[in-house]
């Protein structure tokens, strides 16, 4: 019978978005408010999210892509403008500039008059994860984990209601995760923060900071499992705040978390599928109340094709209103309570995760044991897309029924929003007139106490609220933390996973063998991952796969320049390049390595390039001289093989 009495609350609606400019994501977030969004979820371009400023050469096509740009504080005073961040929730998902977004939100919501006390929440602030998954560090391991409790430390103080950590698995998923290396790889990161924030609050008052620990977790298609997954979260978090460090009170003990459903999954075949993806994934983080999300961001059905119109976000927003206030779902406790088979799943999950995590504490933890996580996702993932390309995992409209009529939704934009790209120039513009107008010698002294509080292991917060009052930038700030800890370049994961496939590549390996005889030595191939972009899962499996059929590989990680690789070009003398890039910038930065390659003397070694690329970009792609350009779409990795070995071959031989 319906409990409308005890009926409880919707979860926040939220929508991921920034793009272009400030002053343009803004009008965003006001439209999606005024649709019914309760609370904001900030996207931020590549050179934000990796401390760079917009007109830093690395920053060149990447400039307000996949986010907004947020350079200085005239940025984020823009970005929220007419939106009193008292009254407002926001999540910023941005992680090693954590610290300094952090900052500037502080400093705007008090030149609005807020009470910085009230404000509410959530900063990602997880780089483990970018070290396994993501890309978007900027320091090593050690400091970056210092910085993550500088945060949570100053919270606990000065922001109590705010989340100072958003523990990430979503990416994990994104990167191949089994449900167990979810759940076990995102709690021994929270388990790593926790460690390190002992005896920065006093001892009675832990369990608070502890509470104040949120996750943000990923909702792939298979339903029942992520169901379980998600009540296996809860289990736990509950053993493990009760057991390791002590927490009585319940309340502090709570999994708390948001989801964004899993974009990996999303379809450039037939899109109009992703629609009821989306929905079906969303099912899996609202049905059981005992664990449901207390917020959820969902992405739009043409994600896989390129940037969502606002049109495309607002069908998303009104899949989740749907389900709040047109269903009785919030009527009802759990539906899922003492069903065998749930119970059964959650066990088994939890078991299998007890088990990872003991394995990653005999490591000494999760920083200690980042080479070995990210060549487990490289594993898992490689193991994911076998079943795909096998035919034993269906995928609809890609694998299996893929005949299908011309989707109407696409229309005469091709599905999709485009950033203008004189977007870049004028953002550059802006951030030049902000240095010249601000008061240069304030700006030093803020950077050099920013710089002496990191040296000397304060936090840091305080100082870079000053900083970015001052009038700082993004790429100060980001310079002022790798000038005092370093830069790092992570672990590619390739070389330390296991070769996983030999079935079904005896004949590329027959093909490989042949043209590397005729080329007089091993078939060299060069993986590139150019810009900012660090979503390299792709490159990965092109590299791992490459490797299993009998090519040499080169592939130095993500976040190179163009330059860097046709210098490894001509260096490791390799007789195909292949460059992956997600983030949209692939027309820049394409054409600056052609052009490098030219100078060279390197014309005649074939490119290839794989991305979310649009058919008319690909079609530019191949004017400029690209040999072959994948998409999405292209998921059969030994077709790529075999085009690759094609494309090495000796030109008189192919004549």
């Amino acid at each position: 019978m319906s409990q409308t009495q005890n009926k409880d609350r919707p979860w926040l609606f939220r929508t991921y978005a920034g793009h272009s400019t400030a002053a343009a994501s803004n009008a965003l977030y006001r439209a999606n408010l005024a649709k019914g969004q309760t609370g904001l979820s900030v996207a931020f371009d590549l050179p934000t999210q990796t401390g760079y400023d917009s007109d830093d050469p690395r920053s060149k096509g990447e400039v307000g892509k996949v986010g907004v740009p947020v350079a200085h504080l005239g940025d984020m005073r823009a970005l929220f403008a007419d939106i009193p961040l008292e009254q407002m929730n926001t999540s910023m998902t941005i992680n090693a500039t954590a610290p300094w977004l952090l900052a500037l939100y502080i400093a705007v919501a008090e030149e609005q008059g807020a009470d910085v006390s009230k404000l509410q929440g959530t900063v990602q602030n997880d780089i483990i994860k970018e070290y396994l998954s993501r890309g978007t560090y900027v320091c090593p391991p050690k400091p970056s984990l210092k910085l993550i409790t500088d945060v949570a430390a100053y919270c606990y103080t000065n922001v109590p209601r705010w989340n100072p950590m958003n523990v990430c698995s979503y990416h994990l998923q994104e990167a191949g995760a089994t449900p167990e290396q979810e759940l076990s790889f995102a709690l021994a990161t929270a388990i790593a923060v926790l460690d390190a924030l002992k005896g920065q609050v006093p001892e009675e008052d832990f369990p608070v900071l502890v509470g104040r620990i949120s996750f943000f977790v990923n909702a792939g298609i298979r339903f029942v499992t992520e169901m379980c997954k998600m009540r296996a979260f809860v289990d736990l978090w509950d053993e493990i705040c009760q057991e390791r460090y002590g927490v009585e009170d319940p309340k502090m003990r709570r999994f708390r978390y948001g989801v964004q459903v899993n974009s990996l999954g999303l379809t450039e075949q037939q899109p109009e599928n992703n629609v009821y993806r989306i929905l079906i994934e969303m099912l899996a983080v609202t049905l059981s109340r005992k664990a449901r999300a207390r917020a959820v961001q969902l992405p739009a059905w043409n994600e896989a094709l390129g940037l969502p119109r606002p049109w495309d976000q607002q069908w998303s927003l009104r899949m989740q209103q749907i389900m709040a206030y047109e269903t009785d779902l919030l009527e009802y406790g759990d539906l899922f309570d003492g069903n065998p088979a749930v119970e059964a799943r959650v066990e088994a999950l939890k078991e299998g995760a007890r088990a990872e995590l003991a394995q990653l504490d005999g490591m000494g933890g999760a920083i200690a044991a980042i080479d070995y996580m990210k060549a487990r996702l490289v594993e898992s993932n490689a193991e994911r897309l076998g079943r795909v390309e096998s035919g034993e995992t269906v995928v609809v409209g890609v694998n299996r029924w893929t005949e299908a009529e011309p989707s109407p939704l696409m229309g005469s934009d091709g599905g999709i929003m485009t950033v203008d790209p004189a977007v870049e120039a004028d953002q550059i513009a802006r951030l030049q007139a902000w240095r010249a107008e601000r008061d240069a010698a304030a700006v030093s002294a803020a950077l050099a106490a920013l710089k002496a509080a990191a040296q000397a292991g304060e936090n840091v917060m305080e100082p870079s609220i000053a900083a970015a009052k001052a009038g700082a930038t993004t790429g100060e700030w980001a310079g002022a933390m790798r000038a005092v800890f370093g830069e790092y370049r992570g672990p590619t994961g390739v070389a330390r996973a296991p070769s996983n496939r030999t079935e079904g590549l005896e004949h590329i390996r027959e093909a490989v063998d042949l043209v590397s005889d005729r080329l007089g030595r091993r078939l060299k191939f060069l993986v590139g991952k150019p810009g900012l972009d660090g979503h390299s899962n792709g490159a990965e499996q092109i590299a791992c796969r490459a490797r299993d059929c009998g090519m040499e590989i080169s592939y130095e990680g993500i976040r190179l320049t163009p330059e860097e690789i046709v210098a490894a070009a001509r260096r490791e003398e390799v007789h195909v390049v292949g460059l992956s890039i997600l983030s949209g910038s692939h027309l820049p930065l394409i054409a600056d390595t052609l052009e490098r390659m030219h100078a060279e003397g390197l014309a005649h070694i074939p490119l290839i390039v794989g991305g979310i690329i649009p058919d008319e970009d690909a079609n530019a792609l191949k004017e400029m001289g690209v040999s072959q350009v994948y998409t999405p779409k292209d998921f059969e990795l030994n077709r790529i093989m075999m085009d690759i070995v094609a494309l090495a071959e000796p030109r008189e031989a192919a004549a």
